[in-house]
């Protein structure tokens, strides 16, 4: 039912989906979760044939050719996948962060309409000079410099027209693939797909509202009021809504330029100090980071100054998440194997695991680590270490914690290109040692200890309310006990394929019986000298039990 409703809602879509699938070497995939056989029912036929030359690549550069290829959505997916460091090995996450939002410019005629609608007035009433050429085309919005009519100078990022009902199109077809893909590839299911793409659509379709993006950057600006060092822009909330921000142009020289940056006698190795610990204060001390701060978002000011614009992917981390990284820091550099097996599977949430075995290899894990100061941890490394035992083991990380590693290391990547001899623990280290002085402390002990007291009289007192209240449902023949059994499905059907079996049995026997009590009967119609009903019986019983011992064969009961 539903993927027939996929299918007639979005026919087209699906089927130029398909076809790049199929074009790239995963005409299997297309079969297993009945694309085709949907497309087939509507009318379309897939070319399923494969083509030798990208069948020929590996599968990482297949994967990541198709999503380029299929849009705007599956670009954002892959860039989404490329943070997942603990669920895909070095080689798939290199080529997924190829994978970039750069895209084709929009005529600037469709981006002036477009500002218009957002407007609800002409663009000239908001800016006194727009340029027609786009400073950046990336895949959701196009952004254009522009001034205003107090003389500020400001970009105006507008989204490109039509793209939100093609990405709500798209993200009903990954939601059906999800489905399909835990349905029928087990093995796939720790990868958690349906729950992945339920997150990748709130934070997609969050990341079409351009005014979350301004909300973004003014809570980071907030909590930096005080830090002269980092630069957010302001925004310009009369001319923002969902199609369109406006926010102050920075004048900066991109993080990546080195030679721009020795020209201007910027001190690189301060720049990479700066900007981590920038990062790290949003992570360790706000919970509320920037989760995509790629050379291109980065730029230095005079004054060594360091400007951070697009705040459209943000990354989020409760208080008790930030505890649990600083548990797993110190139990590595304690030597606590305990410690760091109860965090890890407090994240991973997995309920087949060999507990036993992990402890083992997280024990040999933390002996690496031995005799290791805060101060001398490799983190990008440990990271990576961290990681891979993950992947070893089949488990899976929380999508924030996932985010939050593959923040630390582009981090760790980009203070590196702008000093060589820059270490990302050495910056980590007065904040993981400021959150392990709030952890245990005596006065966030005694917090927690009067906050674990509060719930523990809340739940007291509502005890006898909550008694009565059961009682009286008991009295009444209200209470019902509900059982969910994830396998019950498919035990009922089995069960109903072999009473249909028995009951087939019990007509064929009663077939053979009454031919046989027929068969003795003298006068009436004869065939070959025999009675003929007799006769009849036992062939419609023969015909009967070979259909009845192939469908058992073909379920596999023959085995």
């Amino acid at each position: 039912m539903w993927d027939t409703l996929v299918a007639t809602q979005d026919l087209g879509r699906l089927h130029a989906l398909a076809s790049i699938l199929i074009r790239h070497g995963f005409g299997d995939l297309v079969r297993r979760l009945g694309l085709a056989g949907a497309l087939a029912r509507m009318g379309r036929v897939l070319p399923m044939e494969q083509f030798e030359e990208l069948v020929a690549l590996p599968p990482h550069v297949r994967v990541r050719r198709a999503l380029e290829e299929m849009g705007p959505c599956f670009v954002k997916l892959g860039q989404v996948l490329a943070t997942r460091v603990d669920l895909f090995p070095p080689e798939w996450i290199a080529e997924f962060s190829r994978l970039q939002s750069a895209a084709p410019a929009v005529d600037f005629e469709a981006i002036h309409a477009e500002m218009s609608t957002a407007l609800e007035s002409s663009p000239e009433s908001a800016f006194l000079w727009l340029d027609p050429v786009p400073l950046a085309a990336a895949s959701i919005a196009q952004v254009h410099r522009a001034r205003l009519h107090d003389g500020r100078e400001v970009v105006a990022k507008v989204r490109r027209p039509g793209i939100r009902p093609m990405i709500e199109a798209d993200l009903r077809l990954l939601r059906y693939a999800a489905g399909k893909i835990e349905a029928r590839f087990p093995d796939l299911r720790r990868f958690h797909p349906v729950g992945v793409v339920r997150q990748f659509r709130a934070s997609l379709l969050r990341e079409l509202d351009l005014a979350a993006e301004c909300r973004h950057a003014e809570r980071v600006a907030a909590s930096f009021v005080d830090d002269e060092r980092i630069v957010v822009p302001e925004v310009h909330w009369p001319f923002t809504s969902e199609r369109m921000n406006v926010q102050d142009f920075v004048d900066g020289i991109p993080v990546a330029d080195i030679e721009a940056l020795d020209a201007a006698g910027v001190d690189r190795r301060q720049v990479a100090c700066t900007g981590a610990q920038v990062v790290l204060k949003m992570m360790l001390e706000d919970g509320f980071f920037h989760a995509d701060p790629h050379p291109g978002n980065l730029f230095v000011l005079p004054g060594g100054r360091i400007g951070v614009i697009d705040f459209g992917m943000v990354g989020r981390l409760s208080t008790t998440r930030r505890a649990e990284v600083v548990s797993l820091l110190s139990g590595l550099v304690e030597r606590d194997p305990d410690r760091v097996t109860d965090v890890l599977l407090e994240w991973a949430l997995q309920p087949e695991v060999d507990e036993e075995q992990l402890a083992i290899d997280i024990d040999a894990f933390v002996d690496n680590y031995h005799g290791v100061s805060l101060g001398d941890l490799d983190l990008a490394g440990m990271l990576l270490d961290i990681t891979g035992l993950l992947r070893s083991h089949r488990l899976a990380l929380p999508a924030d914690l996932a985010l939050l590693i593959k923040v630390c290391l582009t981090l760790e990547g980009l203070g590196r290109s702008l000093d060589p001899d820059f270490d990302m623990a050495s910056q980590a280290r007065p904040f993981l040692r400021r959150a392990l002085t709030a952890q245990l402390g005596p006065r966030a002990i005694a917090r927690r200890g009067i906050h674990a007291l509060i719930d523990t009289a809340s739940v007291l007192a509502a005890m006898p309310k909550e008694l009565r209240r059961l009682m009286r449902s008991v009295r009444g023949g209200n209470a019902r006990l509900r059982l969910q059994m994830e396998d019950l499905p498919e035990l009922n059907r089995q069960i109903s394929h072999s009473a249909n079996r028995l009951a087939g049995g019990l007509v064929i026997a009663a077939l053979i019986i009454g031919s046989s009590i027929a068969m003795t009967v003298e006068g009436g119609p004869t065939l070959l000298g025999l009675p003929f009903f007799g006769l009849l019986g036992f062939v419609g019983a023969s015909i009967a039990g070979i259909w009845l011992l192939w469908s058992i064969f073909r379920s596999g009961g023959g085995r």
